[in-house]
């Protein structure tokens, strides 16, 4: 009895969060609010049905599925880096260099810096250069 009632309220919960989240993803004005909802709302949305799956299914099923468990561990993973991408795109299309604010260490914003990555190997430039 006190197992099904804790999986009814994982599925209730996530379904509130993941109600909440699709709702903001809506919403909310612009990319930069927007991008909060699906990464913070929705991901635990999903993450409390998948849990409430977890549960039921090591309590009334013949064996433990750790199907949902890398499901889950994939999205708390991936959802946080989605979020870096849509902000950094946002910054990059939205903003220059004299708009963004300071970075309190004395550094400019390492997305709007004009000094190449570690990674560059100067694809960007025989791009350019070759006329591709």
């Amino acid at each position: 009895m006190f197992i099904e009632i804790l999986v009814s309220a994982m599925l209730v919960i996530g379904g509130i969060f993941g109600f909440v989240g699709s709702y903001g993803l809506v919403k909310l004005p612009e990319p930069m609010t927007r991008l909060h909802a699906p990464t913070k709302a929705a991901t635990l949305g999903v993450g409390g049905v998948l849990l409430a799956s977890m549960i039921y299914f090591a309590w009334f099923g013949d064996h433990v599925s750790w199907h949902e468990l890398l499901i889950a561990l994939f999205i708390f993973l991936t959802a946080p880096l989605t979020g870096l991408m849509i902000a950094k795109a946002n910054i990059h299309l939205q903003w220059t260099k004299d708009e963004l604010p300071p970075t309190g260490t004395g550094t400019p914003w390492a997305t709007q810096s004009d000094r190449p990555s570690i990674m560059d190997d100067g694809a960007d430039l025989r791009l350019t250069s070759e006329g591709d």
